[in-house]
């Protein structure tokens, strides 16, 4: 670094706006602030800032941070995190985050990343897997297990992302003992858990997908304010939510899904559980 420059962020294993079409693999990090944190705030450093765009990660192996393992932010978009093993990570260990920090909110949206055929264990707080906004952005073929007190994977409008549009894909994942409780034991989440409190989200489809052993609910439609419409839920088998519901929308939670062969089975607190008060819509049963 250049005498008279200070790193902004100088516990981060990898950290900047990494350009294009730029390849990065079989990096291992440990012990630092965030594995790697994509993006930086326009309004912060405008003359560094400039979002990744087609950004590659492969064969990393990041353990034991104190937040994040890899974050998409500021606008990152068209960029792939793969074959890549994460555990222990103080935050999300793969996130997605489309934060209103950019130059242009109706042009610089993080859009068509891809977290594929990743392995995440034991995050220590927070999610496995999590996407706060954008469009396009698609979770698949990958294992979660053993998080820690959040969600496996999660979809959330807290941290005031820019909305949700067009589609957000879960597909073929597995997840092993997932979700928790967290804030003082005053919120409980599923394996996979929707949360909306700002805006709604929209255009989801969770697919081909193995559930079992979870803390709580398998998938969770959280009450937050905002709205989940027209969500698919297609080829997925929910087994034993040990403390919860196989599905479950919460009592002000609002929106529909449409159940395809769909296989709950031995939930502790029923299948297909609406709480008190929830104008949710379920259409279709489970087998």
């Amino acid at each position: 670094m250049a005498a008279g420059v200070e790193d902004p962020d100088p516990g981060h294993g990898l950290n900047g706006r990494f350009g294009k079409n730029t390849k990065i693999s079989n990096v291992w990090i440990e012990h630092t602030n965030v594995g790697a944190w994509v993006g930086r705030d326009y309004s912060d450093t405008p003359a560094y800032w400039n979002p990744a765009d087609g950004l590659q990660f492969s064969g990393m192996r990041i353990r034991d941070t104190y937040a994040d393992g890899i974050n998409f932010a500021n606008g990152s978009r068209n960029s792939t995190v793969f074959n890549s093993s994460l555990r222990t990570t103080g935050d999300d260990s793969l996130a997605v985050w489309a934060s209103t920090f950019v130059k242009d909110q109706s042009v610089d949206i993080g859009h068509d990343n891809h977290f594929t055929n990743n392995t995440v264990q034991l995050p220590w707080r927070a999610n496995g897997i999590a996407v706060y906004g954008g469009y396009g952005n698609v979770i698949e073929n990958n294992l979660v297990s053993d998080t820690m007190n959040y969600p496996g994977i999660m979809l959330a409008t807290d941290h005031s992302p820019i909305a949700f549009s067009g589609t957000t894909t879960i597909a073929n994942n597995g997840l092993y003992r997932c979700g928790g409780v967290f804030w003082n034991e005053q919120q409980k989440f599923g394996a996979i858990t929707l949360f909306a409190p700002q805006s709604d989200i929209v255009g989801v489809t969770i697919r081909d997908t193995d559930i079992s052993d979870s803390t709580y609910d398998g998938i969770q439609f959280k009450s937050g304010g905002a709205a989940y419409p027209n969500v698919a839920i297609t080829n997925v088998r929910i087994d034993k939510s040990n403390n919860g519901a196989g599905i479950l929308a919460q009592g002000s939670a609002r929106g529909s899904a449409t159940l395809t062969n769909v296989t709950i089975t031995n939930s502790a607190a029923g299948n297909l559980v609406k709480d008190p008060g929830s104008q949710f819509v379920f259409n279709g049963t489970p087998n």
